[in-house]
C-alpha cells in the first residue's frame, strides 16, 4: 500500500477564532474558506483543514459528534517545518499560543518549540540542525 498525506483537519471550538489564530501564526493561503470549514495550503502536498467541532455530528454520528474534550489532554499535534524557528516563536507567541516547551535542540535531531493552539492542539515548529562533522 502506498499513502500520501495530503490533509489534517483540526475540530475547533470556534471556526472564525481559529482562523484568525493560524492567520496571524502562520499566513498560510487559503484554498477554502467558507462557513462551516477554512482549509490552508501548507505546502504543494499538504493541506490544514478547521472545522467546527459541532459540524462533526454528521461525519462520526450523533453521539461521538456531540463529544469534547474535557481532560484537557492535548488531542493532537502538528509538527511543522519551518525555515526560521525563532521567526515562528515570536509569530506564534504574538498570535497568542502558549508555549509548552520552548525552542530547544532535541534528541531526534531537530530545533524545536511547542505551542496549544486556542483549542488545546499542539503546534510545533522545528528547524532539522546540521550534523556535525
Amino acid at each position: 500500500m502506498s499513502a500520501e498525506l495530503a490533509l489534517t483537519i483540526l475540530y475547533v471550538a470556534d471556526l472564525q477564532s481559529s482562523a484568525a489564530f493560524y492567520d496571524a501564526a502562520f499566513g498560510f493561503p487559503k484554498s477554502v474558506d467558507v462557513p462551516e470549514y477554512v482549509e490552508y495550503q501548507v505546502n504543494a502536498g499538504a493541506c490544514l483543514g478547521l472545522m467546527p467541532q459541532a459540524n462533526t455530528r454528521h461525519l462520526l454520528g450523533p453521539e461521538m459528534g456531540s463529544r469534547t474534550p474535557t481532560d484537557g489532554c492535548p488531542r493532537g499535534e502538528v509538527y511543522l517545518l519551518v525555515d526560521d524557528p525563532d521567526a515562528a516563536v515570536q509569530r506564534l507567541t504574538a498570535a497568542g499560543a502558549r508555549c509548552t516547551s520552548p525552542l530547544a535542540a532535541r534528541d531526534w535531531g531537530d530545533r524545536a518549540a511547542y505551542f496549544l493552539d486556542p483549542d488545546g492542539y499542539v503546534i510545533a515548529v522545528a528547524q532539522r540542525m546540521q550534523a556535525s562533522s
